[in-house]
């Protein structure tokens, strides 16, 4: 094993357990067919730890990433976030856990066409029931966070691709959750502007926060300081 491999172990075992995935499994039936989207999957990551997860399309990163954020449940198998089971939550207490502790950045970038991008990162805030001029000042220290502090009021047509994936992650983090899940977060950029992304996911993981990134680009995901390796619907490798 290698020396840094070694190290990066030691430093795991040091760490707490933020995100305990125990036998999950995803099943979807369509008509008479049951698909099988995750198997019996079993992972444990770590507070401050950047993770890669990878497999090529149909292997069941997204549907792995959905389980964690609690935008989905498992079919079998248990899911807990920061010690806390999800398995047996109702909606609003899954709606609380995801806007208190997790951030989500998606390929597409999912902003609000109308809106600024100050007001699209003030959005996740309406639930955390904070006054406007909180919610502005707080949206405001995102985007600067993210370079963006100079096109806070222009629209999402008004950006370039790598600028609306700026003003996400601004979203993302305005809450200041302690995971951050990123489903493939470069795949709309081209490979220069997707580095510029990277570099920036790596700026918010020196701040503490543990970071899941999606993706079927090796590249990039062997830049992540761990890796994980699905192939249809089964966990094949983790390192």
């Amino acid at each position: 094993m290698a020396l840094a491999q070694v190290e990066i172990n030691k430093t795991r075992k040091q760490m707490n357990t933020i995100i305990k995935i125990d036998n999950a499994s995803r099943f979807y039936t369509i008509g008479d067919i049951t698909v099988k989207a995750l198997s019996d999957v079993s992972l444990e990551i770590q507070k401050g730890e950047f993770t890669s997860i990878m497999g090529p399309s149909g292997s069941g990163k997204s549907t792995l990433m959905n389980l964690i954020g609690c935008l989905d449940s498992p079919s079998d198998g248990n899911i807990y976030i920061d010690g806390q089971p999800t398995f047996n939550m109702n909606e609003a207490e899954l709606a609380s856990l995801r806007n208190n502790k997790v951030g989500f950045i998606f390929q597409q970038f999912n902003l609000l066409s109308k809106l600024t991008a100050l007001e699209n990162v003030t959005t996740p805030l309406l639930y955390a029931g904070l006054k406007k001029k909180e919610r502005e000042t707080r949206a405001k220290e995102a985007l600067k966070k993210v370079g963006l502090e100079d096109r806070m009021y222009h629209r999402p047509n008004e950006m370039s691709g790598g600028q609306k994936q700026r003003v996400a992650i601004a979203r993302a983090i305005v809450t200041n959750p302690s995971i951050i899940l990123a489903d493939e977060p470069t795949g709309a950029l081209d490979s220069t502007t997707g580095e510029q992304i990277m570099e920036l996911f790596w700026k918010l993981h020196s701040e503490g926060r543990t970071i899941i990134f999606v993706t079927h680009d090796r590249g990039l995901g062997y830049q992540c300081l761990r890796q994980v390796h699905l192939k249809d619907g089964h966990l094949e490798d983790t390192k």
